[in-house]
């Protein structure tokens, strides 16, 4: 029996927790030695916390050990570094930087976010103008982020900058890890319409980061970053998930529990918005089994596309079918989250403002709808008069 099949993973993972009972060692000596054992991303390379087995039996693992009580490895507190960062550091970074980063990542010790957004290019990423200018073997990084989520908790960043402003906007680029407490480094609260400053602007003034923290050759931080961003949005829209989880199983929740809020024609709708989200559900399994196939594509960018909306539906659904009970909202305090939340315990008024960034965050709609026709549908591309100029010729 293979240890790269389910019956072999199983047994795999019973004599690991054998040799380390949950209950009866430290949590973050149980997440290393889960690491190094090759039980965190068993489709991972040996040493890099896999075991080079195919990625749909990563559930197989999870199910085991969350069945036993084990001590998981806080996914959503740093969603950015374990959906976006580790798969980009896997697969541009060097044997070095792969051994250095990817081990605390896991294990949740080191927290992540992401310095690619600016107040002049968000949609147009490629428009970016935080400079890096080569200084020997470190850079030197000026310019300004936005909308970097969980900013405030991160030690590390990913982190696209303009290392060559004579070449057209997507050539100039390069990719970088970026350690958050370097000198030079402000993180500033954006306050959201929930009232919680879940993201924030950075601000680069002179911050040296060293070459060896390059992910990807000098040149090729778009190419890069569409890897990242690939991933960021089967992260986002195409999470495995069981039936009934996220915004519709809440409205579902509601609806059974209060009778007498129900309408037939309130029936109608939630049957319909079911049905999508349960589509949608299982059309975000089957992309992410496909990923076992090499990189995600730009399919994720219609399972994004979908849950963004869907997500604002429901959320709005909740609303109507509570009426006036709806309309309270329960603390509009100022404060700095550990975590991105889209669902949250705090009430319907919450979860139908947080919503609405669904459609900005990790992509706006309108861009990944271009994506969807031109890389998914084969539909002719707009009509794009900056692409090949050099970008200190763009007007700005």
């Amino acid at each position: 029996m293979s240890a790269t099949d389910a019956d072999g993973l199983r047994e795999r993972v019973g004599a690991f927790l054998a040799q380390h009972p949950p209950e009866r060692t430290d949590r973050l000596e149980f997440l290393r030695a889960r690491f190094d054992a090759g039980l965190a991303w068993v489709h991972f390379p040996a040493g890099l916390g896999g075991l080079d087995a195919p990625r749909e039996l990563q559930p197989v693992v999870d199910e085991a050990f969350a069945a036993a009580g084990a001590p998981d490895n806080s996914p959503r507190l740093n969603s950015i570094g374990l959906g976006m960062a580790a798969p980009t550091i896997l697969r541009f970074g060097t044997p070095e930087q792969q051994q250095r980063f990817l081990r605390p990542l896991w294990t949740g010790e080191e927290i992540w976010c992401q310095l690619f957004s600016e107040p002049g290019a968000g949609s147009d990423l490629a428009a970016l103008s935080t400079r890096a200018v080569r200084d020997g073997d470190e850079w030197v990084l000026d310019g300004q982020k936005v909308w970097t989520s969980l900013a405030h908790r991160a030690s590390w960043a990913i982190l696209v900058a303009r290392s060559d402003p004579d070449q057209p906007k997507h050539k100039g680029l390069s990719y970088f890890v970026c350690d958050m407490t370097a000198p030079g480094v402000e993180v500033r609260p954006l306050r959201q319409i929930t009232g919680e400053a879940e993201f924030n602007e950075v601000f680069l003034t002179g911050v040296r980061i060293p070459d060896s923290h390059r992910l990807g050759e000098v040149g090729q931080g778009w190419q890069v970053a569409m890897g990242t961003l690939m991933n960021e949005r089967v992260s986002i829209g195409g999470s495995n998930t069981e039936r009934e989880a996220g915004l519709i199983g809440l409205a579902a929740r509601t609806w059974r529990d209060r009778p007498e809020l129900r309408t037939s024609g309130a029936h109608d709708r939630l049957l319909s918005l079911w049905v999508e989200a349960e589509a949608a559900r299982l059309t975000g399994q089957r992309l992410r089994q496909q990923l076992a196939a090499g990189s995600p594509g730009p399919e994720g960018s219609a399972v994004k596309l979908s849950f963004a909306r869907l997500n604002q539906e429901i959320s709005g659904f909740e609303l109507e079918l509570l009426g006036e009970e709806g309309l309270g909202y329960d603390d509009w305090t100022f404060r700095r989250p550990d975590q991105a939340d889209f669902t949250s315990a705090r009430g319907p008024g919450f979860r139908y403002l947080r919503a609405k960034g669904n459609s900005i965050e990790g992509g706006t709609s309108e861009i990944l709808r271009n994506v969807v026709a031109e890389r998914v549908l084969g539909l002719p591309p707009e009509i794009r008069t900056d692409k090949d100029r050099p970008w200190k010729e763009l007007p700005r």
